[in-house]
């Protein structure tokens, strides 16, 4: 009876995937898919070069700085963020912790602040686990992106024989992982001896899509990092008026243009500490410890976040120590999306009319806010897939969006994106993809012969479609199960400690949720642990079935499960309430670990 069902379950997907396959237009199924998959959240690993060269290219932890309002400035929760601290070799790693509260953003930043300092570097090293931790703990409906801070330069252990070919073959696999899965890496060049080698991120950066920015000094990163976060999130800086101390409260207007704002991030850069005071449009005072405003301050910087701030004029007071220049800039965040409505699926030529119309959506759903159309201009960038030249053309805003007309010039293919822009933020459509080659398409119909007489109806054709048909639904039958296997998740906690096994000593347990990690994870990514456990790289994690998780040992060796001791090289189940013991075999310490649902 089992058997029956499955087979017509699988009958059923097959003849879904068929229908699918013949009756929705190709053209329609790339837009449905980047509709999908586009999402304002962002998952982060940053990327810190610990090396003890960075005692005087990064004299003042700019790094810790820059690392620490990175964070202050994401959402307050939804998020997701790693960190990699490296030399030649993993120092410290804290795995994707998605943001939820205050307490989870303090968290990061106490690891950030507990970031020592070690022998060589490595730049490829950092990079790599980066990319690697983006594909075990990312999230899919997010954006990835890497922030790397490092003075470019490597400096190898010599009694280990690496060398700089083996360390650029290394970086190369890193970053042609990161093309494949659209991961940017942006670079800040930490510059304070003016030993940088600016070009190498310059490179590292251009090759991923992201962009390289340099400092000496941690009054650049307000700047910095807005251009970082306006890049990836598709927003444009403002520039507020800078203030000059002067022992008393100075104010400076912060507009709030619309009521689709999520938050405003308002980063003020001083050498010495500064009071802040704040009056909403109504010309109250607000609670910057509450749910509509939140100030975050670290020894170089403050950080003030509206939270759906209220549209108008909002007012900012700002006390600072006389003569201290204080900068201020202003970045907002915006869950919108500009969707191009679908064109006709067919093949054009030169000298075709295509009407283009698009709109501004909000979790899925048009924009409400016609306002926010009012100052917005719009652009229909034309890319020449054939000849690679682009050129651009203003199209009309109709008050509640956008809409143009596309003329094609040559039988060739092209690619059309909508741009819309404002003064806060600025979007971009999905590709639009026109084939104006003349090949498929043509419109034309079925003849007969010369003679009028009917041929046989071609059963052979058929047949073989059919068969085609049918083979490439199964292909992706087993493809979707695979990248649901892939992409599963995880449920319940592990609580761990780490056993010394020369003193007996304990650490105190450590309390680690499984609901970010996808498909799979190791217990060195789970655990942060220091280099010299990385043997536990060898310990894997996948999810089980139903609420179970499945561990397998690949450096071989038994551990123990609940006082027994089994063989993990082919799996081993844990339930819930289920211990382990695992020994490590390069150090004298033993893992300890209880799983929880």
């Amino acid at each position: 009876m089992l058997r029956t069902r499955k087979i017509r379950w699988l009958s059923g997907t097959l003849v879904l995937l068929v229908l699918l396959t013949l009756l929705l237009p190709s053209t329609l199924l790339p837009q449905a898919v980047a509709a999908q998959t586009q999402s304002s959240g962002i998952d982060a690993v940053l990327v810190a070069d610990v090396s003890n060269s960075m005692n005087t290219s990064d004299r003042d932890k700019i790094s810790n700085e820059a690392m620490k309002m990175f964070i202050d400035m994401l959402p307050v929760q939804g998020d997701k963020v790693g960190i990699v601290a490296y030399t030649d070799q993993v120092e410290r790693e804290k795995a994707m912790l998605e943001i939820q509260s205050d307490a989870d953003k303090s968290n990061l930043k106490d690891f950030i602040d507990q970031l020592g300092r070690g022998p060589y570097t490595d730049i490829s090293v950092g990079v790599a686990e980066a990319v690697n931790i983006l594909n075990h703990g990312a999230d899919l409906s997010h954006s990835p992106m890497i922030v790397l801070l490092a003075d470019g330069n490597n400096d190898f252990n010599k009694t280990k024989g690496r060398t700089q070919a083996q360390s650029d073959a290394d970086l190369d696999i890193a970053v042609k992982e990161a093309q494949a899965q659209g991961i940017p890496v942006y670079t800040i060049g930490l510059n304070a001896d003016g030993k940088l080698n600016k070009d190498a991120l310059a490179d590292l950066a251009e090759q991923t899509g992201g962009k390289s920015f340099i400092t000496d000094t941690p009054d650049d990163l307000p700047q910095i990092l807005s251009e970082i976060f306006a890049d990836h999130a598709k927003l444009n800086v403002v520039k507020l008026p800078s203030i000059t101390g002067n022992g008393s409260y100075q104010e400076v207007t912060v507009n709030v243009p619309n009521d689709s704002v999520l938050e405003a991030n308002i980063s003020i850069m001083s050498s010495k500490p500064v009071e802040i005071q704040l009056t909403d449009p109504a010309g109250d005072a607000v609670d910057l410890n509450s749910d509509a405003a939140k100030l975050s301050t670290s020894k170089s910087y403050s950080l003030v976040k509206l939270l759906k701030p209220e549209e108008g004029d909002w007012k900012l007071r700002v006390k600072g120590a006389p003569k201290d220049s204080i900068d201020i800039n202003l970045l907002f965040n915006y869950d919108l999306q500009l969707v191009v409505d679908p064109i006709k699926t067919k093949s054009y030529k030169k000298g075709d009319k295509i009407d283009l119309t698009a709109k501004l959506e909000n979790g899925g759903q048009p924009l409400q806010d016609q306002d926010l159309y009012a100052d917005m201009k719009a652009t229909l960038v034309i890319n020449d897939v054939d000849t690679g030249k682009s050129e651009e053309q203003p199209i009309e805003n109709t008050g509640d969006g956008f809409a143009g007309t596309f003329t094609v010039p040559d039988n060739h293919q092209y690619e059309l994106v909508i741009r819309a822009e404002e003064d806060s933020f600025y979007r971009e459509s999905a590709p639009v993809i026109i084939n104006a080659g003349g090949a498929a398409g043509s419109g034309t119909q079925p003849t007969t012969s010369a003679g009028g007489e009917d041929k046989p109806f071609p059963w052979l054709p058929v047949i073989l479609g059919v068969i085609a048909l049918i083979v490439v639904a199964v292909g992706g039958w087993f493809l979707m199960g695979w990248l649901k296997r892939k992409n599963r998740g995880f449920v319940g906690q592990m609580i761990v400690e780490i056993r010394d096994e020369n003193t007996g000593d304990k650490s105190y347990p450590q309390y680690k949720k499984l609901a970010s990690f996808r498909g799979k994870f190791h217990l060195h990514q789970l655990l942060q642990l220091d280099p010299e456990l990385k043997e536990t790289e060898k310990y894997i994690f996948t999810p089980g079935n139903g609420d179970r998780i499945m561990i397998r040992n690949t450096a071989g060796g038994t551990l123990e499960k609940s006082g027994r001791a089994v063989d993990a090289s082919s799996g081993v189940e844990l339930k819930n309430g289920d211990r382990l013991s695992i020994p490590l075999q390069q150090a004298d310490k033993t893992i300890l670990i209880e799983y929880l649902i």
